[in-house]
């Protein structure tokens, strides 16, 4: 079964739209703290804040670099949260052809 911890820490870090945007950025290939923050105007230890919640989810890693800390995309991929979620789907969808096969019936 899905570790809740896990989906609790991956959903709270993809629920904030600036770390969902990181993860966008991150995607296309490696960036520092400053090239991230550019874009949204933020200071860079706001950024920094971003990215460490991001790490505590295992979905950036960064590494300090001389004065410069990088950040790519984290070995932990969506997994967890997907098959979470794919769960409850495969439920619901079963509910409504339940349902469509009880409306069919009642009005055939």
């Amino acid at each position: 079964m899905v570790q809740y911890a896990t989906i609790d820490r991956t959903l709270g870090a993809i629920a904030d739209p600036t770390r969902r945007q990181v993860l966008d950025r991150l995607a296309r290939g490696p960036a520092s703290i400053s090239q991230l923050a550019q874009p949204f105007g933020m200071s860079l230890t706001g950024m920094k804040k971003h990215v460490q919640i991001l790490e505590e989810a295992k979905l950036v890693v960064s590494e300090k670099v001389g004065r410069t800390r990088h950040c790519r995309l984290g070995p932990e991929r969506l997994d967890d949260a997907m098959d979470w979620i794919g769960f409850y789907r495969n439920q619901w969808d079963r509910r409504l052809d339940g349902l469509e096969a009880y409306l069919a019936e009642k009005k055939g």
